[in-house]
């Protein structure tokens, strides 16, 4: 059904009394309430997911690939209350790259995920001997989500698991439950029972859920930290893993950019969802030769952008998602700060707001080993940092034990290459920063985590190879 806004789709959803209340992180107003869930309901939802999943599975690709593209369809009719509610939960806008952007991109990837035809694949026939490697599904998969992007990377970890035969549950951060029980509501208007769970629950769920002997794997998004700990929980079970962890994404300008003609791509790829982005720039290597005009034109675009709060049509930037998440950005732009750094912009917040705002912030002349640079700060602050030349920014962008994304910044597309291919990162972008697409495959690499999501190799992550010979 299409509900005609977010407090309707809530009613469906919230408990009818009781459960955790949800805080707007741009108001302090309450959104909505949650039932916390435990591990016994966690026990309930695998074992209906496995029970259900021989049926799902027995369906077929061609089946299984209708259902999903009318559940997209679902998702667009329902849009604009996935996105209000969206907004009000995590904070994001409605508009620019955030609440409208994200809706209309689970969308999109859930249709991607039936976009490839997975077949077996013949590795010999020499005329003596055949053998082919088919795909087949793995189970249960447990998908565990970020707050930062809750209904586009639930849909990165559900939708490629449905489309391969396996069933899911999951489990949303506790700081945006709200958006992820909405989404799978809808989407459970369409697919069969069973086939989606979620859980709603804090730490003691997600333990559960990374250890359970019945769940086949474990697709995991956010800090390498956590990730670790799934690592370590999971390995009795020996599940297959999906990790896309911590960023800390480095830019690199080369003498022959055009410093006005990049400002503003540089400013989405540091300050999208207001730099609450694994794959977002998070520090900017720059040449000293145009180090003052590339500062200068990045902070002409970043003052031009409205941030408030996310239901008013004119802000594209909003608030920090949570308190702690805006206690790390203060900090690292203090210490910035305070060890002599320049300020650009921001550095300012208003201690009386009534959100989590900090201001977007630039800043330059810091030092390459400032906490600000090598710690993920994942909010609205960028370090400018200023090298001899590229072999220096080079050096600086593969020191971390991080390696998600980078990007190159060239006028010369050949030199940017050749630049690209010395980055240790999962992904390299030439003048764009996390423009990921539904087509490309998608991971991190040195603690960045490990294995793809997206395209053809994304579907195969999420099955069996088994090889028949004969």
């Amino acid at each position: 059904m299409a509900y005609a806004n977010a407090q309707e789709l809530l009613d469906a959803i919230q408990p009818a009394t009781g459960g955790t209340e949800i805080l707007d992180p741009a108001t302090g107003e309450l959104v909505g309430r949650v039932a916390e869930q435990s591990a016994a309901d966690l026990d309930a939802a695998v074992a209906s997911a496995k029970a259900a999943q021989p049926a799902w599975d027995a369906l077929g690709h061609e089946e299984r690939k209708r259902l999903l593209n009318a559940a997209a369809d679902n998702i667009e009719a329902n849009a604009e209350a996935l996105a209000e509610l969206l907004s009000r939960e995590q904070g994001k806008p409605l508009n620019g790259p955030n609440a409208r952007f994200e809706v209309g991109g689970a969308a999109a990837w859930l249709r991607a995920a039936t976009a490839y035809e997975v077949e077996p694949e013949v590795v010999v026939d020499d005329g003596e001997t055949y053998a082919a490697k088919h795909y087949r599904a793995l189970g249960v998969v447990g998908a565990i989500g970020p707050w930062n992007w809750p209904m586009m990377i639930s849909i990165w970890q559900l939708a490629p698991s449905l489309r391969m035969g396996n069933t899911v549950v999951m489990k949303p951060s506790e700081y945006t439950p709200l958006s992820v029980l909405a989404l799978v509501h809808v989407l459970n208007e369409v697919l069969p029972a069973d086939v989606l769970n979620i859980v709603a629950g804090g730490r003691e769920v997600g333990e559960k859920l990374s250890g359970h002997p019945d769940i086949a794997k474990i697709m995991f998004t956010g800090s390498t930290p956590t990730g670790k700990a799934i690592i370590r929980s999971s390995a009795d079970t020996v599940k297959r893993l999906t990790m896309e962890l911590g960023g800390n994404d480095a830019g690199i300008v080369l003498e022959d950019a055009d410093p006005q003609a990049i400002a503003e791509d540089l400013f989405w790829g540091a300050f999208i969802n207001t730099g609450q982005t694994c794959a977002a720039l998070k520090r900017l290597y720059v040449p000293e030769s145009i180090y003052d005009a590339v500062c200068d034109a990045l902070a002409n675009v970043a003052a031009k952008m409205p941030m408030g709060v996310g239901l008013d049509e004119n802000n594209v930037l909003g608030p920090l998602q949570n308190k702690a998440q805006y206690d790390i950005v203060a900090s690292l732009v203090k210490d910035a700060v305070d060890s002599g750094a320049k300020v650009l912009l921001g550095a300012n917040p208003d201690e009386n707001a009534a959100g989590y705002f900090y201001p977007t912030t630039l800043i330059a002349d810091i030092d390459p080993s400032n906490r600000l640079v090598v710690e993920e700060q994942f909010g609205p602050a960028l370090p400018i940092i200023k090298v001899k030349d590229t072999a220096e920014a080079i050096k600086h962008a593969n020191a971390l034990e991080v390696g998600l994304g980078a990007s190159v910044w060239s006028s010369n597309r050949e030199q940017a290459l050749e630049v690209a291919a010395q980055i240790q990162a999962g992904t390299v972008w030439i003048n764009s920063h996390g423009t990921i697409d539904p087509r490309i495959p998608f991971g991190g690499a040195k603690q960045s985590g490990y294995g793809l999501e997206f395209g053809l190799d994304g579907l195969k992550s999420l099955a069996q190879p088994q090889i028949i010979k004969g």
